[in-house]
C-alpha cells in the first residue's frame, strides 16, 4: 500500500525571493538617502570643526576646541603643542629643570587620557619658513625609547624604529626630516621612508622642497649635491654649495670664488662677476649678478645684458625682473625697458595668479595684470590661489574679487557662511545669505566669520564676538589695538604673538 501524504511541500521561487530582497535594499537605501538630505538641510548654513588650539589664561596653557569649549584645563606652566590641528593629540612639558635643560613630556587626547605611554619623551618637531615663521610637522611626531629616537604618526603607528640619536627638520621644506645615526647624518621624510642614508657629517636643503634635493657635507670637509633618492648630482669636492640653482646649474664655491657649473661638474662661468645671485628661468639669458654690490644679467658666454646698475635684481617671469633703484622698486626687462615705474617699497610676483603686487610708503597695495596695468588698489588682506579670490579693504570696506578682477561678494567667495559683513550709515552689522539683517548696524568694526562661525565686533574701542547664530558671546570688552590679528573662537581671542597660533582669555 503505497504512503499517502496529508500535504504538498511548498517550492521556493526564487525569482520572487530575489525580487523581494532587492526590494528591501531599495528601501534601505532611499531610507539613508532621505535621511542624508534632511541632515544635510538641517546642517546647511552651520559651521562644524572639531579644530583644537593651545589657550592661555592666567599665565597657564590649557586646550580649547573651535567651539570655544575647554578641553585640557589651563593648568600647564609650559605651551602645550598641539601639532595638528585636527587631531586630538596635545603635547605638554613639565618637571623642567633649567638648571641641567632636563624636563618631561606626555602626550593627552580630547579626554584629557595619556597616550603613547611606551616612549619617555614625545615630541613635536618644529620647523620654520623661509620667512621664520615657527610651525610643526603636522602628521608625524618625535618619540625617545632606551636614549634612541624614532617617529610615530598622530595615531601611533610605528614609523621607525626607535635607532637614531638625532631627529630634526631640515629648515624651511617639508616632509624631510634630518636624522642622525652612528655620527652620520641622512635624510628620511615623514612616513619614515630613507631618502638618503646616513653617510654625511652635515645636510642642508638645496630648494624649496625635498625634491629639490640636499647639500651634503662629506667626511673630507667638502660639499656637494644628492638627490631626494640619495644619487649624487654633484660629487662633494666643493668648499661651499649655494642654494641657488636652475636649468642643471649650479653655483659652488672654489678657493673663496664663486663658479657656475653644470650638473656634470663642468665649469661654466667663473670670472666676470663679485657673486652669482640667481640663475634665470631661460639658460640662455644666463645669470644674475653682481659687481660691487650693484646687479646685472649676463650670459653664461659672458657677454653682458644688463651692466650692473641695480641695487636688487630678481627674475619675476621668463624676460621680466623686479629691480630696486635709487631705493624704489619698478620692473623692467632684459631690455631694461621700464614696464613699471620705480615708486613703490616693494613689488612681488604671483606665479600661480600671474599677477604683480606692489606696495606704498603707507602699505597700500596695487595689484598689476600681466600687461602690467593696475587692476585693484586698496589694502591686501588676503589672496588665496586656490579658492580663486584676492580680497582687499577699500574706504574701511571688505572687497573680494577674482583673478579675472571681477568684484564678487562675500557669499559668492564664501556660500556656507551664516553672517555676511555689511556697512550702513558708518556702522557695521551682518545679514544672512538673503540679506536680512541678522546682527544689527551698531558696531564701529567688524571682521568677517571666520571658518569656525564667530566674528569680531568692535564698539566704543573694545572687541568682542559673536557666534554664528548672531549671538554675542562676548561683550566688546578687549583692548586688541596692537595685535596683528583679530580673531575670536567663543570668548578666546587670537594671541598676540601670530606665530604661536594661540588663543587667549581674560
Amino acid at each position: 500500500m503505497s504512503r499517502g501524504r496529508r500535504y504538498e511541500e511548498p517550492k521556493l521561487n526564487m525569482k520572487k525571493v530575489f525580487a523581494v530582497i532587492i526590494a528591501i535594499i531599495v528601501i534601505i537605501m532611499f531610507v539613508f538617502i532621505i535621511k542624508g538630505i534632511l541632515t544635510k538641510d538641517k546642517e546647511q548654513g552651520k559651521i562644524v570643526s572639531n579644530n583644537y588650539f593651545a589657550a592661555f589664561q592666567n599665565n597657564k596653557w590649557g586646550v580649547i576646541d573651535a567651539k570655544g569649549n575647554t578641553i585640557i584645563d589651563p593648568s600647564y606652566a609650559e605651551m602645550i603643542v598641539v601639532p595638528n590641528s585636527k587631531n586630538d593629540v596635545f603635547l605638554c612639558t613639565y618637571d623642567i629643570n633649567y638648571n641641567d635643560g632636563t624636563y618631561k613630556t606626555k602626550a593627552l587626547n580630547s579626554k584629557n587620557e595619556e597616550i603613547f605611554t611606551e616612549y619617555s619623551q614625545i615630541e613635536a618637531i618644529p620647523n620654520k619658513d623661509k620667512n621664520d615663521n615657527l610651525w610643526y610637522e603636522d602628521n608625524v611626531l618625535k618619540v625617545q625609547k632606551d636614549g634612541k629616537y624614532g617617529i610615530i604618526n598622530l595615531s601611533g603607528k610605528k614609523l621607525t624604529e626607535t635607532e637614531y640619536e638625532e631627529i630634526t627638520a631640515i629648515e624651511n621644506i617639508e616632509n624631510a626630516l634630518k636624522v642622525k645615526k652612528d655620527g652620520k647624518y641622512g635624510v628620511i621624510d615623514d612616513e619614515g621612508k630613507k631618502l638618503v642614508n646616513p653617510q654625511y657629517i652635515n645636510i642642508a636643503n638645496l630648494g624649496e622642497d625635498n625634491k629639490s634635493g640636499f647639500i651634503v657635507q662629506a667626511e673630507s670637509g667638502k660639499y656637494g649635491i644628492v638627490d631626494y633618492s640619495g644619487a649624487i648630482v654633484l660629487e662633494a669636492k666643493y668648499d661651499e654649495v649655494s642654494t641657488i640653482y636652475g636649468n642643471d646649474f649650479y653655483v659652488v664655491k672654489q678657493a673663496n670664488k664663486e663658479i657656475l657649473v653644470k650638473k656634470d661638474g663642468t665649469e661654466v662661468m667663473k670670472s666676470g662677476y663679485d657673486e652669482i645671485k640667481g640663475i634665470l628661468k631661460n639658460a640662455d639669458n644666463g645669470v644674475i649678478y653682481t659687481k660691487n654690490n650693484l646687479y646685472g644679467v649676463m650670459k653664461t658666454t659672458g657677454e653682458i645684458v644688463i651692466e650692473p646698475s641695480y641695487e636688487e635684481l630678481k627674475e619675476a617671469k621668463t624676460g621680466i625682473l623686479i629691480a630696486k633703484g635709487n631705493g624704489k622698486y619698478g620692473v623692467i626687462d632684459l631690455a631694461k625697458n621700464v614696464k613699471v615705474e620705480f615708486k613703490y617699497n616693494n613689488i612681488s610676483y604671483d606665479e600661480k595668479a600671474d599677477i604683480y603686487i606692489t606696495e606704498d610708503e603707507s602699505y597700500s597695495n596695487e595689484i598689476l595684470d600681466n600687461t602690467f596695468q593696475v587692476k585693484l588698489a586698496g589694502i591686501l588682506i588676503d589672496k588665496d590661489t586656490e579658492k580663486g579670490y584676492i580680497k582687499l579693504r577699500k574706504d574701511e570696506e571688505y572687497k573680494y574679487y577674482n583673478f579675472k578682477f571681477e568684484e564678487k561678494n562675500e557669499k559668492d567667495i564664501f556660500p556656507s557662511h551664516t553672517l555676511y559683513l555689511s556697512k550702513k550709515d558708518g556702522k557695521y552689522g551682518f545679514t544672512d545669505i538673503n540679506g536680512n539683517v541678522v546682527v544689527n548696524y551698531i558696531y564701529d568694526d567688524a571682521v568677517e566669520q571666520n571658518e569656525y562661525g564667530y566674528v569680531a565686533v568692535k564698539k566704543d574701542g573694545k572687541w568682542g564676538s559673536i557666534n554664528e547664530k548672531g549671538e554675542v558671546i562676548q561683550e566688546p570688552v578687549y583692548q586688541l589695538d596692537e595685535y596683528l590679528k583679530i580673531d575670536f573662537i567663543g570668548r578666546w581671542h587670537y594671541g598676540k604673538d601670530v606665530n604661536m597660533n594661540y588663543y587667549n582669555q581674560l
